[in-house]
This record gives structure tokens, C-alpha cells and sequence, in this order.
């Protein structure tokens, strides 16, 4: 794992970039900044959530007692070199095998390694330095943690993946235990960010619970970065169907508090009608880029083409990442004009 590069705490150097979330949207920026690092313009941070409890890393979480290691794995890759044989090792996916079939490489190496080093941060650094990544990764918490969500007849759904299925409309989000302790490195690279990011990603299962641990929400408000959200493309199955991009903000900011953004990044390029035939057979739309109501809401929208090509609406790498890089350079200089 990349040490913090000279001016990391004083305002000179590379750009520090801090990306807050999880799952395959956290991964997709991550890739697209890994450019930036490679070449010494961005200092990179990630600080990814570990409530999930399904599929390998559930199974890994309840039968070892260690961090969900999936999503922290996904950003490890993306932030490797481009197609290693390592990478493509932590990746794999076993499947046959009894007790194996299901499970990556990558969630099992990092699992025997906590065990060796009595510690999942430490793994996470040695697993990072093994893969010679550009940037650093933290848990947001070290705590076992789950997610609960208040629904919005008043029942309670338990668990990442029953929150995912449900198909109600969620109004509150918790994390049992419900008051953990953030990692001091995290922390740290918050407060002395250019530019943190919330998002791209789902909404309630990889942006929200980073916001839940106890402190994370607070440093973001406090940071004199610049702070965005990545607007999701379509809608997420069933966690938020009929959502608008200001429904989205909304949440984020119910949970996080004013002040846990300053910038909407929203996508201007129209999808093409096979993409939305493809999504319609499961009833799933485009999100709505609402952006009067985003505006009356006290935030600046910024639109640019973000769609990557092919039939899967995604949201492209270097797109996201070079508005990332735009905003974080804005940011740096109005806060250097601050100080003089």
C-alpha cells in the first residue's frame, strides 16, 4: 500500500482524492482514478462499507468472525495493475469443491491473512502491498456491524441482503451495533482531503453505511475538501425503485447530515432505447435527473456525459474520473485562496 506522498498535509503535491462506498460503483471510480495515481497526480483514498452478509463474504463473515472481505478485494483489483496474474488470482471464483464452491481466491486469502496477522487492517496493507496498488484502502469500521432498516409502514428489516430484496420503501437505516468506532487513518484522510466523494453505487447497502459509523458523517461535514455524490443511472432493484436523483440526495442527507455534500454529479447522455428495453423486462427505469429540485435543495448540479458504451448502463470510468479530478482541483484552489 502506497505510503501518503510529500504535501499530503500541507496543500502541495498530488491531489488527495477520498472515495467514500462500496460495491462494483466504489470499484468503477476507483479504476478510472487509478490512472491519475499511477502517474503521481492523485493521492487516492478509499473508505468502503463491510455490512454485507451475502454470498462468500457472508459466509466467510459468519463461519471466521472477520470483516466482509468482498468489497475491499474489488477495490484492491481495481486499483492493481491492469490484468496481473495477481489480480486475475484474486478474482477467481471457485466453482466446485465442498466448502469451496462459491468463494474467491481473493476473500479467502484475505481471510487466513486476519487470522496470521490477528488484525483486518493490517491484512488489508499487506494484501495491497502484495498487489502493488495505487492508493489506500480502509474498512470504515472494524467493528462486526450489520444494517437495520425502519421501512416505511414502521417494520424492520434485519441484514444487508433482506434490505437489498425488500420491496419496501426504506425511510431509515441504522447499523447494529449502533454506535462504532471509524479507523483514525480514515479520519485522518477526510480531514485532509481536496475532494471527497460519495457514490457512485447502492444507495442504502454502499454509500449510506459508511455514513452511519460513528464520527465518518462529522469529519465529511467538517472537511474543508470539496465534497460530491455521483448520481446513480438507474434505478436499484427493489432498495430503490422510483427514486429521482434529489430522492437520492435526500437520503444521503437524512442520514449524513447538511453538509455531507456541496455537489450532484448527474449524467446528460441519453440512453439508447435497446438499454432501456433491457432494463424495462425487470422494471427498471432511468433515474430521474431532477435538477430544479436538486437546486431548491441547496445544491450546485454539474452534468456530464458519464455513460459508458455497450448494452449495461454503467457508469464509464474515465468519465467519473476526470470529473472527480476537475472538482478536486477547483476545491484545492479555493481553499489555497482562503489561506493567503
Amino acid at each position: 500500500m502506497i505510503a501518503p506522498p510529500p504535501g499530503y498535509r500541507d496543500g502541495t503535491g498530488p491531489l488527495r482524492i477520498v472515495v467514500v462506498g462500496g460495491g462494483t460503483g466504489l470499484s468503477t471510480l476507483l479504476n478510472g482514478l487509478k490512472q491519475y495515481a499511477r502517474r503521481g497526480e492523485v493521492d487516492l483514498c478509499a473508505i468502503v462499507t463491510v455490512t454485507d452478509d451475502g454470498g462468500s463474504s457472508g459466509r466467510l463473515r459468519r463461519e471466521f468472525d472477520i470483516l466482509p472481505p468482498g468489497d475491499i478485494r474489488n477495490c484492491m483489483v481495481a486499483l492493481s495493475e491492469d490484468e496481473t496474474l495477481l489480480s486475475q488470482l484474486f478474482q477467481y471464483r471457485f466453482e466446485t469443491g465442498r466448502g469451496l464452491v462459491g468463494h474467491s481466491f481473493g476473500n479467502l486469502f484475505l481471510t487466513a491473512l486476519t487470522h496470521v496477522t490477528g488484525d483486518f487492517p493490517r491484512a488489508v496493507r499487506v494484501s495491497s502491498e502484495v498487489l502493488a496498488i495505487y492508493g489506500r484502502i480502509y474498512p470504515s469500521t472494524t467493528a462486526n456491524v450489520g444494517l437495520r432498516a425502519v421501512m416505511g409502514d414502521g417494520s424492520v428489516v434485519e441484514g444487508e441482503t433482506r434490505i437489498s430484496r425488500s420491496r419496501k420503501r426504506i425511510e431509515r437505516l441504522e447499523l447494529t451495533p449502533g454506535k462504532v468506532k471509524p479507523l483514525k487513518e480514515a479520519l485522518e484522510a477526510i480531514a485532509a482531503a481536496d475532494l471527497i466523494s460519495l457514490g457512485p453505487g447502492s444507495l442504502y447497502t454502499s454509500v449510506i453505511p459508511n455514513l452511519l459509523v460513528d464520527g465518518v458523517a462529522r469529519a465529511i461535514r467538517r472537511s474543508r475538501a470539496g465534497k460530491v455524490y455521483f448520481a446513480n443511472l438507474m434505478w436499484q432493484p427493489w432498495e430503490t425503485m422510483g427514486y429521482s436523483a434529489a430522492d437520492h440526495v435526500g437520503a444521503i442527507e437524512r442520514h449524513g447530515g447538511w453538509g455531507t455534500m456541496e455537489k450532484v454529479v448527474l449524467n446528460e447522455t441519453e440512453l439508447k432505447g435497446v438499454q432501456r428495453r433491457l432494463y424495462a423486462a425487470s422494471k427498471v427505469y432511468p433515474v430521474e435527473m431532477d435538477t430544479p429540485r436538486i437546486e431548491e435543495m441547496g445544491y450546485e448540479v454539474v452534468k456530464r456525459p458519464l455513460l459508458a458504451k455497450g448494452e449495461k448502463v454503467r457508469h464509464d470510468p474515465a468519465a467519473v474520473a476526470r470529473v472527480a479530478v476537475e472538482l478536486a482541483a477547483e476545491a484545492r484552489v479555493r481553499n489555497n485562496a482562503r489561506q493567503e
